[in-house]
């Protein structure tokens, strides 16, 4: 055969595109559709292969949403290479594993592959962000206002319809993939196996795959160009497809969109790679999750703990107020070295809120100062989610402060918000007072006539209201104050007995200052006559608004300031001694300021590092440690209460719902991935048995088949974090923490949607039911206890000694041998990860007989060597529990739980 010119490529193209138009011309086809541009491109599409799904659609087998496409588009034929991966990153590699799908990649790190590879290809980028966070091992953890384009007609990830879609047509996992049948658990270079029917290589097997889409679990839609959820759930959950060398041929599916732990972002394994697609998409449509709130606010902390306590003597404080935006509660607690915002997103609105005594609970109202109308009052806990909600049941009642008399802590409020310009108006309203304890309200009491809604002295005799004048009730004499000029905004002091107000440019304040001055620009204070002791000039561009003294630290209030603009945007603290002002919060609308100070710290005189107490991760790091930082939160919140502590591995986090004990007894799990028994012990011995002083019971996971990972990688790396090194060099606190060390925990990084979920389960993992799978498959080499009978024996030292230690301080040792998958009786092999069922028998028995030597011990043997009662309904995998073999198993624990002598 002749060999072709060297531009006949060139002659060839021309000619394809004379004779598109010509055919667009007579009206035979579409001009716009996808083959006379796609087609175009024919040298950008090497190695991919063209899907033709146009007209078609696709079923999403997990969640049964029917997909249409209203496009064609291409995919690789394999998995992207290392080869590849390094070439376009311009990055070394070992030219050995050329031919090896690149793994060890996170979602990001696949996004950011696809924009540099549509940039050396001089396309557009589909996707766009404006910065990025890489971790200490260079993984990119993190981009910044992350978005995705499908307009563009550059390189990006799947979406789990145009994956499955491309996958379906020649899916064999049996038959042409690489799995644990067949793999040794190793990755394969690309395409060794033979290609599918749409000439793709490795859909099924080999590694997992990234796909573009957050997961959503909506159910039962039919969708044009789906393309996921519109935003992360609660942990950033992304859809990953097509199994890998790790996994049984049956157990690789459609359906499965995820793997054994979360999969978010930030993960990579050396399991998991991606392939790419091109299409450009005029739309597609991605559904939102229910009960998504969203908090679209701005708001900065502008000062810190340090110069805090430099100021008011103390470390503990939190500043709350109400975010006029949204209506929401906010609130910045300062005990860290990153004091963060959060926003309590509520259908309710809040204005006056007012932190208790205690610090751990904040009443407000529902009618701002000045405004008429009934009002509700409200108390709720001071955290994330405004737990434990109450409303005091009176027809109104606004403007609430928080007080002790004696022994008991009790709010006092006013009938009216309303001006008091009005005295007959003004008496119609009155000043009352109701105790608050357990959560619960009690009796209320009218104190007095008339709304003094500044506040009302506990010896009864001052009482002030400042919503248009200055009214005071000095020793039952009813008096105006400020020769009856407008003010607002009155507070009073119980400690100082002064009382703050602003005016509106009053010839009484004029005459004190001695000179004039415009509305809110002055602060002002009088002393228990009502005469002038202190004005404060607001910043220059700025007058004062919802001023408060700040209890327990005499001379400061906060204030909200007001720019030239009008805007509420920033929070000051106000030392009315020297007259300076500190800037401690900026926001688009800040309302309604209420700094609380610890009364209690000063007593305790201890100083904390605050770059090291309560940090137990770092942002970035794997996810076991971000879980584990949040069960430590979690245990710091609630440690003065527990009676019950669950630890251990993922099957502790997943089979023992913890809220389910709770009802009867203070319970949290703070189970996680990749535990140990040494890293279990590690935690109960050191923070448990140190700080539970309510214990009756510590549930462990008797996990015999991951005794062999031994190494304690996890704990090693636990133990490095400033939290923990803090903790230890501070004897884990055995003489006690300040009252304020949960706050610093709460304070210290943690990632946002793994908090909020395992905050609100006491560290709960709620599992879908997904079966136990039809192959019983093992991942380590299950004669690692014969080889190394030694590792048994370590093993059983560290149970033996804390069973010993346990003994001594009277606390009942619950063990748990979990379930796993019933077909493990057909191997050799006790569960997952070993051991042989032979040595296995062995260890149990010798468990059983471990109650003669200790009497506090009690072993829970849930697996029965696979003879077990948990169903297929029951299971999420080989061996972790779904939500009904949850239940099962919480309910048979609550059952040992009562038998305890502890629990008599």
């Amino acid at each position: 055969m002749a060999k072709a010119p060297a531009n006949s490529n060139l002659y060839g193209m021309i000619l394809r595109l004379v004779l598109i138009l010509a055919v667009c011309l007579a009206g035979m086809i579409s001009c716009t559709d996808e083959a006379s541009t796609a087609d175009s491109l024919t040298a950008s599409y090497d190695d991919m292969q063209r899907i033709v799904s146009q007209g078609d659609s696709v079923q999403i087998p997990a969640v049964n949403i029917i997909s249409r496409f209203s496009y064609n588009f291409y995919i690789d034929v394999h998995e992207v290479t290392v080869g590849e991966y390094a070439k376009i990153l311009n990055a070394s590699f070992d030219s050995d594993e050329k031919d090896y799908p690149v793994t060890d990649v996170s979602f990001y790190d696949a996004v950011f592959f696809a924009n540099e590879k549509s940039k050396a290809m001089e396309l557009d980028t589909v996707y766009s962000y404006e910065g990025l966070s890489r971790s200490s091992d260079g993984h990119i953890i993190y981009l910044e206002n992350f978005t995705t384009n499908f307009q563009s007609n550059g390189y990006r990830l799947p979406t789990e319809a145009e994956w499955i879609y491309a996958a379906q047509k020649g899916w064999n996992p049996s038959k042409n993939a690489w799995t644990s049948e067949n793999s040794d658990f190793e990755k394969h270079k690309v395409c060794e196996l033979s290609k599918d029917k749409n000439d793709l290589c490795d859909m099924a097997g080999n590694v997992l795959e990234w796909t573009n889409d957050w997961l959503s679990n909506t159910q039962n839609a039919t969708v044009e160009n789906f393309a996921g959820a519109s935003a992360p759930n609660s942990l950033s959950e992304v859809v990953v497809k097509g199994g890998s060398y790790r996994n049984a041929a049956k157990n690789i599916n459609l359906k499965n969109r995820g793997d054994v732990y979360t999969v978010s972002p930030p993960m990579h394994a050396a399991y998991v790679g991606f392939r790419l697609v091109r299409g450009v998409v005029d739309f597609v449509q991605q559904l939102e999750e229910e009960n998504r709130a969203s908090q679209a606010w701005n708001i900065q902390a502008l000062t810190s703990a340090t110069e805090l306590k430099n100021k008011l003597g103390v470390l503990n404080s939190v500043l709350a107020f109400r975010d006029d935006e949204t209506g929401n509660l906010g609130y910045i607690r300062f005990a860290s070295s990153n004091p963060t915002v959060v926003e309590i997103v509520d259908t309710l609105d809040v204005y006056h809120p007012t932190i208790s005594p205690d610090g751990s609970k904040i009443a407000f109202c529902t009618k701002p100062e000045g405004i008429s109308g009934n009002s509700s009052l409200y108390v709720r806990d001071l955290n994330e989610t405004g737990s434990n909600l109450v409303r005091l049941d009176v027809e109104s009642a606004a403007i609430p402060r928080w007080r002790v008399l004696g022994a008991d802590t009790q709010i006092v409020y006013v009938t009216s918000a309303a001006n008091n310009s009005n005295e007959a108006e003004w008496k119609l309203a009155s000043t009352w007072s109701v105790p608050f304890a357990n959560g619960t309200f009690g009796t209320p009491t009218k104190i007095l006539d008339g709304s003094y809604n500044g506040g009302v002295l506990n010896d009864g005799t001052l009482a002030v209201s400042g919503a248009r004048l200055l009214r005071a009730k000095v020793n039952d004499r009813e008096e105006v104050w400020l020769n009856g000029e407008q003010a607002c905004n009155a507070s009073l002091s119980e400690i100082s007995h002064q009382v703050l107000f602003l005016d509106f440019g009053s010839s009484t304040g004029e005459n004190f200052s001695g000179e004039s001055y415009s509305p809110h620009k002055q602060l002002l204070v009088a002393d228990t006559s009502g005469n002038l002791t202190a004005m404060i000039p607001a910043p220059e561009h700025y007058t004062f608004d919802h001023t408060e003294w700040v209890e327990n630290s005499p001379n400061y209030a906060v204030a909200t300031l007001t720019d030239d603009d009008g805007a509420h945007s920033k929070i000051v603290l106000i030392h009315t001694a020297d007259s300076s002002v500190t800037e401690i919060a900026s926001g688009n609308e800040l309302w309604h300021p209420n700094l609380w100070t610890d009364a209690l710290e000063a007593n305790q005189q201890m100083d904390i590092d605050l770059d090291s107490a309560g940090v137990y991760v770092f942002r970035g790091d794997e996810f076991v440690y971000q879980f584990l930082r949040v069960k430590m939160e979690l245990f710091w919140n609630r440690a003065d209460s527990l009676e019950v502590v669950c630890l251990g591995s993922s099957r502790v986090e997943d089979g023992i719902i913890a809220q389910k004990l709770d009802s009867s007894y203070a319970t949290v799990n703070l189970g996680h991935p990749d535990n140990t028994l040494s890293f279990t012990l590690f935690i109960a011995e050191n923070y448990v048995l140190n700080h539970a002083h309510k214990l009756k019971a510590i549930v462990i996971a008797l996990d015999i088949d991951i005794w062999q990972a031994y190494e304690n990688v996890h704990l090693d790396q636990f133990q490095k974090y400033p939290g923990t090194v803090y903790d230890r060099n501070h004897y884990y606190w055995k003489n006690g923490t300040p009252s304020y060390f949960p706050q610093m925990v709460q304070s210290s990084y943690a990632e946002p949607n793994i908090r909020n979920t395992y905050l609100s389960t006491l560290g709960y993992s709620a599992l879908e039911p997904q079966g136990w799978g039809e192959v019983a498959e093992v991942n380590v080499d299950s004669m690692w206890a014969s080889i190394h009978p030694e590792i048994i024996d370590a093993q059983w030292l560290l149970l033996e000694n804390f069973l010993s230690l346990t003994k001594n301080q009277g606390i009942p040792v619950v063990g748990i041998i979990f379930p796993q998958s019933p077909l493990y009786k057909e191997t050799g092999s006790f569960g997952r990860y070993g051991p042989q069922r032979s040595v296995a028998a062995s260890i149990i028995e010798r468990l059983n007989a471990l109650q003669k030597n200790y009497p506090n011990f009690v072993l829970m043997d849930e697996n029965k060597m696979g003879n077990h009662d948990y169903s297929d309904a029951m299971a999420y995998g080989l061996d972790h529990l779904a939500t009904p073999g949850a239940e099962q198993l919480t309910d048979r624990l609550d059952s040992v739980l009562r038998t305890l002598e502890t629990f008599q």
